[in-house]
């Protein structure tokens, strides 16, 4: 029997798919997040609800072997042999690691550790972090030896929000275990439900590290068509049309410029820094490409205010609308969204500001972040300036005539909007 510990983007799908073959316990200390999903309601719209309801409601069976349960009473957890942790790794002020909820799940999942149990880490993490940081946690909280009385696997998640035709059966996984026999035994566990296969990587490190290196490789890429972008404005050229003349050779990669956010892209590199720089090296590239794409909305939102001066507007008090807040199209994840930059950057300028997003909650963004979001427009608001930040499907239809004010500027980051309709693109 499974449990899945932590139940968002990646551990509710990943519930839901093994329920469909064994008996799993989806834990969560979030208790109403836990009666949201008993419910059959999902606010990530990650899930697909005839599918969560199914497994709830084979989970309801008598003797059934299958089905899915949810609570956030961890003392239910001491039935189940297998756990597999999905909890949030995000950085912190600093750009540093912050494990506090991984290490916190650690002591948890060691309370009521049983020998021959086995914890799995899908959270993103540096290379080493399982072994050094988490390990010993389960030890100490448990009592019982790593290898001899519990063991661990890694398996790095590669949910994409959003997607839903790459989704998680649908690509393949890496998986590890710290020894052979339970690296093998991890692996079965995870083919029984990955009809793309799977891939065993020899340790756990090399698991890890697979993981940073895919989205610092994409961080790296980005970075280098937004530093194009900084140059190609200045040139007076579209970055877009450079690219697509590029794309004619059948060797090139078309990467596009834009905001990188996200919990993934815009944070896994700074964990494989971190592991770099307490080796005692400093990482060149990697950094560097951080720290072009960090620069992405204040590079935006200045483009703005140029433009608005060249066609005589003034600028404080200027009405500005902002469509887009969450970090990528047609999902609510609002994770270190960069569209915040943009925002911040214009309220300096003295611009009056509405943030409209449908996808967004606004509670949320509001807690996290202390910007008031619209989930809907007024037919009659009509704005100076509007930033295309986000390519949400309801934007690509949206009525700009009716929301800009004459001479008004449109900027689209994300080069989804018929080009005759804005000033400017990214």
């Amino acid at each position: 029997m499974i449990a899945v510990i932590g139940l968002g983007y990646v551990g509710l799908p990943l519930a839901i798919e093994f329920a469909k073959q064994y008996k799993v316990l989806g834990f969560d200390i979030n208790e109403t997040r836990v009666k949201e999903l008993s419910n059959g309601q999902d606010k990530t719209r990650e899930a697909n609800i005839e599918d969560l309801k199914a497994v709830i409601q084979q989970g309801t069976q008598a003797h059934s072997t299958t089905g899915l349960r949810f609570s956030s009473d961890k003392s239910e957890l001491q039935q189940y042999q297998v756990f597999i942790v999905t909890v949030p790794t995000p950085i912190d002020e600093f750009k540093s690691p912050d494990l506090t909820f991984l290490l916190a799940a650690s002591a948890m999942l060691g309370s009521i550790l049983k020998p021959g149990d086995i914890v799995i880490y899908e959270s993103t993490v540096y290379p080493g972090c399982t072994e050094e940081d988490c390990v010993p946690v389960l030890e100490r909280s448990s009592g019982l030896r790593y290898n001899k009385d519990f063991f661990v696997g890694y398996s790095p998640e590669r949910i994409n929000p959003g997607d839903k035709v790459n989704t998680l059966t649908r690509i393949k996984k890496v998986t590890s275990g710290s020894t052979p026999e339970i690296a093998g035994r991890i692996d079965q566990l995870y083919a029984s439900i990955i009809t793309a296969g799977t891939h065993k990587a020899p340790s756990i490190k090399v698991a890890e590290a697979s993981k940073a290196i895919e989205n610092a490789q994409r961080d790296i890429n980005i970075s280098f068509v937004n530093e194009l972008a900084l140059i190609f404005d200045r040139i007076g050229i579209d970055t877009n049309d450079v690219i697509e003349a590029a794309a004619t050779k059948w060797n090139f990669l078309r990467y596009k410029p834009g905001l990188v956010g996200g919990h993934c892209i815009g944070v896994d590199p700074y964990y494989l820094a971190h592991k770099a720089e307490s080796l005692g090296y400093h990482p060149q590239v990697i950094l560097s490409g951080r720290r072009v794409n960090d620069q992405m909305g204040y590079f935006v939102a200045n483009k703005i205010v140029k433009l608005m001066i060249e066609k005589d507007h003034k600028i404080k008090g200027a009405k500005a609308l902002i469509m887009g807040i969450t970090f990528k199209e047609n999902c609510p994840d609002v994770r270190n969204t960069r569209v915040v930059d943009i925002y911040h950057e214009l309220k300096q300028y003295g611009l009056d500001i509405t943030v409209y997003d449908p996808w967004a909650d606004p509670e949320e963004v509001k807690e996290e972040y202390g910007i008031p979001v619209t989930t809907k427009l007024r037919g009659d608001e009509v704005y100076d300036g509007i930033v295309i930040a986000v390519a949400h499907r309801e934007f690509l239809e949206f009525d700009f005539k009716k929301h800009a004010r004459n001479n008004a500027v449109i900027f689209d980051t994300k080069a989804c909007i018929d080009r005759d309709l804005v000033d400017a693109r990214l």
